[in-house]
């Protein structure tokens, strides 16, 4: 019996020597191998002409399954911000210890021989991928500093308009000359004074207030329905005290007790206790604060007695007669 070896494309273990690479299970299993893997090889394959070059992002960390060397490889090339596409697995195609391991793996699984050269990368393609990769790096650059330049120009141009739109605030408004162009002197007049009148008030608080217009000279059609204060009663303009402010009636004493009182809080509690028993238990129906006398007699025997009910009946009604007696004792003494 042959010595038991372990197939890696078909991950099992066989008995039957160099036979198994012959089987068509393996040729099966190692042709869907080689399949999942080539697209990645093509893809890299197409990088070397026009090497792309973006900006570094967390997905740029993914690897790919050799099979040839049987370990992860890293299928982009990134270093700090920038990452070229498809760079690691051209790098591991190009290195003299796959090409060792893909001669290896040929040979052990009996591959196509047609095939081996698409899983190869020859150094000149590799130095030609070089010199691509250095002309993308230049390329991106340029294509940064565009932006770069476009994100200034925007920049500027923000800040020019905010400039002009604070000027124009700042700017004092020209007072019209009453001899070049004012053709109504006596809005002329008006707006001098108002302008002198503004000019001599320190602040808002020195306003004087202002009149009530007399709505029926004003010629509008309008109708006067009086003042709405009502007397007696301010509001928040008028300085008096905010309605949310003033405490209510009910709540001004502070004798008023909030919540439920202490003995109302021990009986809830005891309710809550008996809840918790089970409600057909002897004695669960029993009123405590009815009135018994001392001829009652309970239905069930005593807690510390054996025996029969009719034997607690009778010593409790001779216990009852014993303290009748020293009761009458203790009177006639």
């Amino acid at each position: 019996m042959a010595p038991a070896q372990r197939c890696v494309v078909c991950r099992q273990t066989f008995f039957c020597g160099r036979g198994h690479v012959y089987s068509r299970k393996h040729r099966r299993q190692l042709k869907v191998a080689l399949d999942r893997l080539l697209p990645q090889v093509e893809a890299a394959r197409r990088a070397i002409r026009t090497a792309q070059v973006e900006r570094y992002m967390p997905d740029h960390d993914r690897c790919c399954w050799c099979l040839c060397c049987s370990c992860e490889v890293r299928k982009h090339l990134s270093h700090g911000n920038l990452t070229v596409l498809h760079g690691g697995l051209l790098e591991h195609l190009a290195s003299p210890e796959h090409k060792k391991a893909t001669n290896r793996f040929w040979w052990e699984n009996k591959a196509e021989v047609h095939m081996k050269e698409k899983f190869l990368i020859s150094p000149q393609d590799y130095a030609q991928f070089k010199k691509s990769m250095v002309k993308g790096l230049d390329s991106y650059e340029a294509k940064e500093d565009e932006v770069i330049k476009e994100m200034a120009a925007q920049i500027r141009e923000v800040e020019h308009s905010r400039q002009e739109v604070v000027q124009s605030v700042l700017e004092p408004q020209a007072v019209p000359d009453p001899e070049e162009g004012s053709s109504a002197p006596g809005s002329w007049k008006g707006t001098n004074s108002q302008v002198a009148s503004t000019s001599e008030r320190p602040s808002y608080l020195d306003l004087p207030p202002a009149q009530e217009l007399d709505w029926m000279d004003t010629g509008q059609p309008l109708t006067f329905i009086g003042h709405q204060d009502t007397p007696g009663v301010g509001n928040i303009h008028s300085g008096a005290i905010p309605p949310w402010v003033v405490q209510d009636e009910e709540y001004s004493s502070g004798n008023q007790q909030i919540g439920p009182s202490y003995e109302e809080f021990l009986k809830e509690k005891e309710k809550q206790k008996l809840k918790k028993l089970p409600p057909d238990r002897v004695g669960a129906n029993f009123d405590h604060s009815s009135n018994t006398t001392a001829g009652w007699l309970p239905s069930f025997g005593r807690v510390w007695n054996n025996g029969r009910r009719w034997q607690s009946r009778h010593q409790f009604k001779i216990e009852d007669v014993a303290r009748n007696k020293q009761q009458s004792h203790k009177e006639k003494n």
